[in-house]
């Protein structure tokens, strides 16, 4: 009797997360018919309805709740053991889906993504950016990248770049005309960018340290505000004010004469950015392949 209810499992798994035959039938490849007879299938070996049908709608009963809530995990597990079992030798291939925040554009994404998408043809890769964090497992993501301290304890994450320092910088044109500040507080004279913070609405303070260690953050003012920092980089490029930003990003245009750091004794250090993802056992080949490229791509290009 167990083998013959745990065939009919997925389909019950895909209409409780969908809440409709149709739909969980076309996820499965079948037809809606197929998938109800098997619903009731699954239902007359229970002995009990597990979902309650009306014309418009497709909910759970209590036992069918409860059936889900023990059902669930051990299919979870059936899954990933597949997944685990296929990643050995398997051919990298299929979406690998990636969410990352603007800020690692040009210092991580820029440096990788070509070359990786030359030496895998068969993946596909879609790039999501944006700087709200995100749950990458109800999202359908294969993993993201983010500052170390932002990411929850239970993922695995795996070291993108070391640790860097964040830094304030202008063009040599603004320092000409307006001087440089010597401490933190000095930037309430001078002009600004401003950073919105795209997942609370507010503007970002900036984060210093003093020699002894007292953490403080100066509120700063200007004429430009925006939540690109890629834009915020061309803004101080052009004398527009100063910006504050990740010292990998800004190292480019520093030694390119274009930019000229300030305040480098106050600015404080970050972690770095890694990639993670929510268990080892559901790393396909396709998110090892890219793991293993980056990282030796990106200890070229931070060493």
């Amino acid at each position: 009797m167990l083998r013959g209810v745990m065939d009919l499992v997925p389909d019950f798994l895909r209409v409780a997360e969908r809440r409709s035959f149709t739909a969980a039938a076309a996820e499965l490849g079948v037809s809606a018919a197929a998938v109800s007879h098997n619903i009731r299938q699954l239902e007359a070996r229970v002995g009990v309805a597990l979902f309650a049908r009306t014309t418009r709608d497709v909910a759970l009963t209590e036992a069918g709740r409860r059936f889900l809530e023990l059902a669930r995990p051990g299919a979870a597990q059936i899954e990933e053991a597949f997944a685990a079992a296929q990643s050995l030798g398997g051919t990298p291939s299929g979406l690998l889906r990636l969410t990352v925040p603007h800020v690692v554009l040009a210092s991580i994404i820029e440096p990788v993504l070509a070359g990786f998408c030359e030496a895998y043809p068969q993946v596909e890769v879609e790039i999501a950016v944006g700087d709200q964090l995100v749950n990458i497992v109800e999202q359908g993501f294969d993993a993201g990248i983010r500052v170390g301290e932002m990411i929850a304890a239970d993922m695995v994450a795996v070291r993108l770049m070391p640790a860097f320092r964040y830094c304030v910088v202008g063009a040599p044109s603004y320092l000409a005309r307006r001087g440089r500040p010597m401490r933190p507080e000095d930037l309430r004279q001078h002009r600004c960018i401003n950073f919105r913070q795209p997942t609370r609405g507010t503007l970002y303070r900036w984060e210093f340290e003093e020699p002894g260690g007292r953490e403080i953050e100066i509120a700063v003012a200007g004429q430009v505000v925006t939540n690109d920092s890629g834009v915020m980089m061309m803004m101080a490029v052009k004398g527009m004010g100063l910006a504050y930003t990740l010292d990998p990003n800004a190292a480019p245009l520093v030694a390119a004469g274009r930019l000229e750091r300030v305040l480098e004794p106050f600015c404080p250090s970050s972690p770095g950015f890694f990639l993670y993802f929510p268990s080892r056992a559901q790393v396909m080949p396709k998110l090892r392949a890219f793991i293993d490229y980056a990282r030796e791509r990106l200890a070229g290009a931070h060493a």
